[in-house]
């Protein structure tokens, strides 16, 4: 129910922390130790404990989430689904509706009970009930709530059953603790920082050697004959159908957009949102100083410093919704940016703060967000259209072969030569609709066929299929020493300064690591890069990929050598330390409370987990097939 009701009615109220645990909880989980009930009725889909949960209600999810669910698969009506599929949808969802039960089952063992008056508050902060003042309104109510088919009990049951969750697992999420020895020690782990001294000796800076006698070049020519033919050519018709080709061809009515971009509205309409520090100490006084000593110094830093047991928090891109404090939020809200405010009594002690940055409130237009939903909506549905327009490409291939492909379906043609390295004769790279994976697929499959073999339609990576025709094959030819002398020298010359760059970076390898540095080297075409930081927490970009990979593991006077396909390189370790500190104030108080929130929702998550041992459910499968029919679906659930 909680999930119909945050589709039907307003993201922002269940997308607060607690509930986010929650649904992040339920995804993959199995149900459990299933029992079937052994009655023949059908008007409660499942039992959790002391909890129903009716058929009814197992009903309306699938009228709500089945065409969202299909629509994703790029199925338009859900009815075209088949039984099996239908059962394994409503399973899903039913998995989710289990899963609250559960966490309200729990509750009610523990006597949690929310009261009216804090449903009634919850209802008139939902801005989806809110008239042109701000406020709630009771027509704007009433009209939300007819529009999708809700009595107001429901509401109120879906919402009581919400913040009855919420009670029970924002204890845990908030609960959890990170502590400063295992900060420490991560931090003190990533920040730990090498210094790095850097060879690099390019290939290119070689000097070009002269052209050796004839002897060496024909010897050269013998060891390396396949550089010097023609390849085989094949000339071959190729048919494509992916994601990729399919995209552009799917049509969506402005409708389902407009619906799209409906549900999406707190993505494209946005409030005023705040930067905001704010610091939270016990007293006023306490609070007063930690006031002086930011508007004296004007740093965060010395701010946080300022009394010890003081609780700081960045809070970027805040909106009102999120702040828990009524006189907090209106403080918060009306305070000029970059001014440090404050002391300011909330009900969690004196607050004093400093709003560093504020983006207006700003909407996006249907008519501005329609291509992107659209092309949203495309990428989501082509691989599923991809499943569907694959019969009518494979009989069109069956009839005529890839002389008549309907230009319906989405699939790419095109015909030319190429050899095993899918380059054309002008050593250019073929123009086949496909990259990657299939690319090479179809390659490959051109250089497996044989000439004149009828196409058949095979299935490639990632959900794409392809067909080939090889029409004719042109022989690969060796070039004789006389008609290949030139690429012959300008081989050899290439070989040659490539030995030469590696013999170089081998001799000051051997050096560095026996002097454990690179001091007193140098040689023409090497280039020097002195005292290059490296650490994991900031492995910057001029350290090349082949050299960064060996720094973490290596200690001071260590040296390796690496190379790429056109540059040797030399590196050695000079120093290794951690910085102090380690990392600015407000970084480590940002990496503690990402740690203090992934911990909390482990620890919320593990108890819902846990919940699925203890209270298993009981389930009745002929309810679902029931649940199924009244929604307007139907088939044997398997």
């Amino acid at each position: 129910m909680i999930s119909y009701l945050r589709r039907v009615l307003v993201e922002s109220w269940l997308g607060r922390v607690v509930a986010i645990v929650i649904f992040l909880a339920f995804v993959g989980w199995g149900i459990g130790d299933v029992i079937g009930f052994m009655s023949e009725e059908t008007d409660v889909v499942a039992r959790v404990g002391q909890h129903r949960i009716p058929t009814r209600d197992l009903a309306m999810a699938l009228r709500s989430e089945m065409p969202t669910i299909t629509q994703q698969m790029g199925v338009k009506d859900p009815s075209a689904l088949s039984p099996i599929m239908q059962g394994q949808i409503a399973r899903q969802i039913l998995q989710r509706l289990i899963a609250q039960a559960e966490l309200l089952e729990a509750a009610r063992q523990l006597k949690i009970i929310v009261p009216d008056s804090a449903i009634r508050e919850e209802v008139f902060s939902l801005p989806y009930f809110k008239g042109p003042t701000g406020q709630f309104d009771r027509a704007v109510f009433n009209q939300r709530l007819s529009a999708q088919g809700l009595s107001e009990q429901q509401v109120l049951d879906m919402i009581r059953d919400d913040l009855t969750v919420r009670t029970l697992l924002q204890p845990l999420a908030q609960g959890s603790r990170v502590s400063n020895t295992l900060l420490k020690t991560l931090v003190d782990y990533g920040a730990t920082t090498r210094l790095v001294d850097l060879i690099s000796i390019p290939v290119a800076a070689q000097p070009v050697p002269p052209a050796p006698d004839t002897a060496t070049l024909q010897r050269y020519y013998a060891n390396h004959l396949w550089l010097f033919g023609t390849p085989e050519l094949r000339h071959a018709r190729i048919v494509v159908l992916s994601p990729q080709t399919v995209a552009d061809t799917i049509t969506v009515d402005d409708t389902q957009l407009k619906r799209a971009y409906d549900a999406q509205s707190s993505h494209y309409n946005v409030p005023e949102t705040r930067d905001i520090q704010l610091i939270t100490a016990t007293s006023e006084a306490d609070a007063q100083n930690i006031a002086n000593a930011w508007k004296l110094k004007g740093s965060w830093q010395a701010a946080q410093g300022a009394i010890k047991g003081a609780a700081s928090v960045e809070m970027p891109g805040a909106r009102p919704t999120t702040i828990p404090s009524d006189v907090l939020k209106q403080a918060l809200f009306q305070a000029p940016q970059g001014q440090v405010t404050g002391p300011v009594k909330t009900e969690m002690g004196w607050s004093v703060f400093r709003v560093t940055k504020i983006l207006p409130a700003h909407s996006t237009s249907f008519a501005d967000a329609r291509q992107e939903i659209l092309q949203q909506y495309r990428t989501a549905a082509a691989p599923s259209v991809v499943t569907e327009r694959r019969r009518q490409l494979q009989d069109a291939i069956a009839g005529k072969g890839l002389d008549a492909i309907p230009d319906t379906i989405g699939a790419a043609a095109i015909s030319g030569s190429l050899d095993a390295q899918g380059n054309t004769a002008e050593k250019q790279p073929a123009p086949i609709p496909a990259s990657g994976k299939l690319r090479d697929a179809i390659v490959h499959q051109i250089f497996t066929q044989k000439a004149g073999d009828p196409p058949n339609l095979l299935e490639g990576p990632d959900n794409s299929w392809f067909a080939v025709e090889v029409d004719s094959i042109t022989p690969a030819t060796p070039r004789s020493f006389e008609q290949a002398k030139g690429d012959v020298l300008a081989a050899w010359q290439a070989d040659t300064r490539h030995h030469t760059a590696d013999q170089q970076a081998t001799s000051l390898f051997l050096a560095a690591r026996q002097k454990g540095s690179i001091a007193g080297q140098t040689a023409s075409g090497i280039q020097i890069t002195r005292d290059i930081p490296f650490s994991l927490a900031n492995p910057g970009k001029a350290l090349p990929p082949e050299v960064a990979s060996y720094i973490p593991r290596m200690k001071a006077g260590q040296a390796v050598m690496a190379e790429n396909a056109d540059t040797f390189f030399v590196a050695v370790v000079t120093k290794v330390f951690v910085p102090n500190p380690p990392a600015p104030i407000d970084v480590l108080q940002k990496l503690k409370n990402n740690l203090t929130q992934a911990y909390g929702d482990d620890l919320a998550a593990s108890y819902v987990q846990d919940l699925n041992k203890r209270l298993p459910p009981h389930i009745n499968n002929a309810a679902i097939q029931a649940a199924l029919a009244a929604a307007g679906f139907g088939g044997p659930v398997q």
